[in-house]
């Protein structure tokens, strides 16, 4: 009888590929998100080389929730230690920047500090002349990255953080102290804390 070799074309229709064409729509990762206004815009596209390795700087958590060295006068900003190895020491301060401005802190209120290398959004600037470079700190409305060097040269900052990044003892030994003078509020310095203390002439 033919009913039966015919049978099974029945569930050929039945079970007819029904699992994927109505697939939920999952939430896919969000878009990145735009760069922040007020960042110096070169600095993200050379950071990679910078941020090698996180394990240099495992205590980058400067901000209102860390500890804070009171200062020994009213007048003087606060000053906070992140230790972080010379090699680790500008990665450390590139995310004690990013947790600044994720808590309000305005682009403007911070100037950065590097005793060793350059910056590399230092460096990228500079390449365009020292006008050019010096308008941008002037302008008082972004980051500004600077050598130790020209520290004197700028003009004081909410916030200064230092890296301490390599660089002559003698370099560090002068930039500390005007970065402590620059600063209104805060000092984040990263580094070796043995090497600051010593630096620095007190007990950070």
């Amino acid at each position: 009888m033919p009913l039966i070799p015919e049978e099974p074309q029945i569930h050929e229709s039945a079970q007819g590929p029904r699992t994927a064409p109505t697939p939920r729509p999952v939430p896919g990762p969000r878009p990145a998100a735009p760069p922040r206004p007020g960042r110096p815009g070169p600095v993200r596209p050379t950071p990679p080389a910078q941020r090698t390795s996180r394990e240099s700087a495992p205590a980058a958590e400067p901000g209102p929730n860390a500890p804070a060295v009171p200062s020994t006068s009213a007048s003087q900003p606060q000053v906070q230690l992140i230790p972080a190895s010379a090699e680790g020491a500008l990665d450390a301060a590139e995310e004690a920047v990013d947790l600044l401005l994720d808590t309000g802190r305005a682009p403007g209120d911070i100037l950065v500090i590097t005793t060793g290398e350059p910056h590399p959004w230092a460096a990228h600037e500079l390449s365009f002349g020292e006008t050019a470079y010096w308008a941008q700190h002037d302008a008082g409305d972004d980051v500004f990255y600077a050598d130790a060097s020209a520290l004197s040269r700028a003009a004081s900052r909410p916030v200064v953080v230092v890296a301490v990044n390599g660089g002559a003892d003698e370099a560090a030994t002068t930039a500390l102290p005007l970065a402590l003078g620059s600063a209104g509020t805060l000092l984040i310095v990263c580094g070796d804390p043995q090497r600051v203390n010593t630096l620095l002439g007190a007990g950070v």
